[in-house]
């Protein structure tokens, strides 16, 4: 702001006195559409843990910001709209991109936490209120977004590992709602500051399955990071079984170099992790194999003790991964509900079998043998998961599985209705039994028997109510299955990436852990749980800690060896991006291949000089984007734009001053160069022509109908009006739709 005085008069007019303490705002106009940005640089020099415990940032207003974006959100957004409309160029220019500027300005790395955590409450309110669910997912949808944007920003403005670092503070590092809220606030809720409380911002994504912020390519950068174990962190967990926090991991870049041979910590990277699981499976799936083929329920064979200790410690992993991170993302992994049946399914063939040999009875023992034998449908396919998880048919199974559960138990309830009316009209003729078999029979259209024997149960209703089942049945409640899994099998196609994604990340996720008990492979934590949880309450936590070190490093040393092998080969340095890289040594066959098109590859195998660098980053007339050329600034003396750096071919064409419509806000004052982009498209330009020809053609109309019944007044009128057309098109105005637009630019 300047004062008015400083402004220069008009020699044609008479200066006025005016108030030396009146202000006009100039800045606003002067300020360019895209302005650069600002970049801010952070310090890396203290440690970052996901836990709350010695949180070096802690001072950051999280519940200010939450209620901030809230406020900001809730003022923007009063219709639905939808993701692709959210991204129309017009909203983000109005509404996203300012937005991104307000928060990205912060330089707080715990807005992408307060967004997600918004994010959560509209999808919330979108559940629970019937009247506002269209505009709750929107503000969600732009929680998402702008999450996104910023975290895109965030990677752009820092390169390299230090880049890398900071987006694992972004994402990973641990924060609670209520941080620095006032002290009446937190005592109203009953809010605590403990380890177990705090999420991170990846977490949290999963939660309210934001897949549009999970598949972007920063996220995706962390995510791949966390999964090969470059990036390494204690997390924060719900309930650990064995608890040893004597030393908590902050996050941090990995070097295998640097780290010592025998790492435990590498037992709970979540690619090692993965691995370790499907073997683990694999074992599990033989030894259920090798037992069933000789089951006896006389006699407790060697392969039965086998595979019921191996069994326990497998479904106590099972157990201990929904301790740590929750129900809800144990269920968001593509292969959970199989595990969970199969844990089930366990624990009732173990109470029988122990219940059989208490009792020394044959049939609890035989029934225990029965019962698992319904496992062989649930173990088998869970290998094909493992390995092809990635695999769009298996992404959708899992969703489609999900919707025919739902409706089957949904139809299964409404036709429970017709079973009582059929068991009432009998009066005992047929058991419940046998009418139930022949609905089951009818419904997925197998037999007719229950339409057969209808009229024993009454000459007139029994038909009626028979037919009608059949047909709401058979007929009705398949066509909406139908028409459901046929809408979520599309609605994933659609989306086949995002969803890969996302299941990507819930490995990862589950797959770091900071419970003990992951150091130990089924069975050995059996024996962990029974000797060191009691052992907790006896030695101190250093000393706790030391024993449970040695432990794992006793009975996983030939796995830590393979282990700090093979990542000193796989895991290479993370490097500046600015530091030269040299090309890795070409494999045999790729050296040595006879082919036609070796040149092809070749030519991006090594990077070009500099001076060819220089070359093409040439700045001329054809490379220059028009917009940057536009809105590019530079303050003078006299306050007034100049192009930079612009050839001599383009000193020529100033821009012009910009003036208070040239704002990016308020929607929808679009500047004149965007609305000029717009309307250059082939559409608007077919739709001008069209409109001109129309104007020019009812002209003609309205001249010949003057000369046929118009008067002399009229024949005056009209040579006037050519007259006045003929000075006009000499001075290149015709009338037109471009001329009214030209005219407007000029204006």
């Amino acid at each position: 702001m300047r004062d008015r005085t400083d402004r220069p008069d008009r020699p044609d007019r008479p200066t006025k006195p005016v108030r030396a303490q009146s202000l006009r705002i100039v800045e606003p106009e002067r300020r360019p559409l895209l302005a650069h940005r600002a970049t801010f640089s952070h310090e890396l020099d203290h440690e970052v843990f996901s836990c709350h415990q010695m949180n070096t940032h802690s001072h950051l207003p999280v519940y200010n910001n939450i209620h901030r974006i809230r406020r900001d959100i809730v003022s923007v957004v009063e219709d639905h709209l939808s993701l692709d409309q959210l991204r129309d160029v017009r909203i983000n220019v109005s509404v996203v991109r300012p937005l991104v500027d307000k928060l990205y300005e912060q330089d707080d790395i715990s807005i992408v936490y307060c967004l997600l955590v918004n994010r959560a409450q509209f999808l919330s309110e979108q559940s629970h209120m019937n009247n506002r669910q269209n505009v709750s997912f929107t503000r969600a949808t732009l929680c998402e977004l702008i999450a996104t944007r910023i975290l895109r920003r965030f990677n752009e403005d820092n390169e390299g590992p230090n880049g890398l670092l900071v987006l694992s503070h972004i994402l990973v590092a641990g924060f609670e709602p209520f941080q620095n809220a006032p002290q009446e606030t937190r005592n109203q809720v009953h809010a605590t500051t403990a380890w177990n409380n705090t999420l991170p911002a990846l977490e949290l994504a999963i939660l309210t399955e934001s897949k549009l912020f999970l598949s972007s390519t920063s996220c995706q950068k962390v995510v791949d990071a966390i999964y090969e174990g470059r990036i390494i962190y204690t997390p924060s967990s719900f309930l650990d079984i064995i608890p040893d926090r004597y030393k908590l991991k902050p996050i941090m870049l990995y070097d295998p170099r640097e780290a010592p041979l025998l790492n435990q910590y590498r037992l709970i990277v979540p690619r090692t992790r993965n691995i370790l699981e499907i073997i683990q499976f694999m074992i599990l799936l033989g030894l259920y194999t090798a037992f069933m083929a000789e089951r006896d329920p006389e006699h407790f064979s060697i392969l039965e003790v086998f595979f019921t200790v191996y069994a326990f410690g497998w479904v106590l992993d099972q157990f201990a991964t929904i301790l740590e991170h929750g129900w809800h993302v144990y269920t968001q992994n593509l292969w959970s509900f199989l595990d969970v049946t199969f844990a089930v399914i366990y624990w009732v063939y173990l109470a029988l079998r122990i219940h059989g040999w208490r009792t020394e009875t044959l049939e609890p023992g035989q029934q225990a043998l029965d019962v698992l034998a319904m496992g062989a449908p649930v173990l088998i396919p869970r290998l094909a998961f493992n390995l092809l998880s990635d695999n769009l048919l298996f992404l959708s199974l899992r969703s489609m599985m999900t919707d025919f559960a739902m409706l089957t138990a949904l139809a299964a309830w409404c036709f429970f209705g017709f079973l009582l009316s059929l068991v009432w009209l009998g009066n005992g003729v047929f058991p419940a039994m046998t009418i139930s078999k022949w609905m089951i029979y009818i419904w997925f259209g197998l037999d007719g028997s229950g339409i057969h024997y209808s009229t024993d149960f009454h000459p007139i209703l029994g038909p009626a109510l028979m037919v009608t089942f059949a047909f709401l049945g058979n007929t009705l409640f398949l066509t909406i299955l139908v028409s459901m899994l046929s809408s979520t099998f599309s609605t994933i196609v659609s989306s086949a990436t995002a969803e890969i994604q996302f299941r990507h990340a819930v490995l990862t996720l589950e797959g770091v852990k900071s419970d003990a008990i992951f150091a130990y492979q089924p069975p050995f934590n059996i024996l962990a749980i029974l000797l060191l949880v009691p052992l907790k309450f006896c030695v101190s936590p250093r000393w706790f800690h030391k024993i449970h070190v040695a432990t794992v490093r006793f009975i996983n040393l030939p796995l830590l060896l393979v282990i700090a092998i093979v990542e000193r080969r796989v895991l290479s340095p993370i490097k500046p991006s600015s530091s030269p890289s040299t090309p890795p040594r070409p494999w045999f066959w790729k050296k040595w291949r006879i082919t036609a098109h070796s040149d092809i590859i070749s030519v991006f195998s090594v990077p070009p000089p500099d001076s060819v660098l220089d070359e093409i980053a040439t700045d001329d007339e054809l490379t220059r984007h028009m917009i940057r050329r536009q809105f590019t600034r530079q303050n003078t003396s006299e306050g007034t734009l100049q192009p930079t750096a612009m050839p001599d071919s383009l000193k020529s064409s100033q821009p012009r001053q910009l003036n208070r419509r040239d704002s990016i806000a308020p929607f929808p004052g679009l500047r004149a160069e965007l609305h000029g982009v717009l309307s250059e498209s082939n559409e608007m330009g077919e739709i001008t022509n069209r409109l001109e020809a129309l104007e020019e053609s009812t002209q003609r109309i309205e001249a010949m109908l003057l000369r046929l019944v118009g008067d002399e007044g009229d024949m005056e009128s009209v040579e006037e009006e050519e007259e006045e057309e003929e000075e006009q098109q000499e001075l290149g105005r015709t009338g037109t739709i471009s001329d009214l637009d030209r005219t407007a630019d000029e204006q």
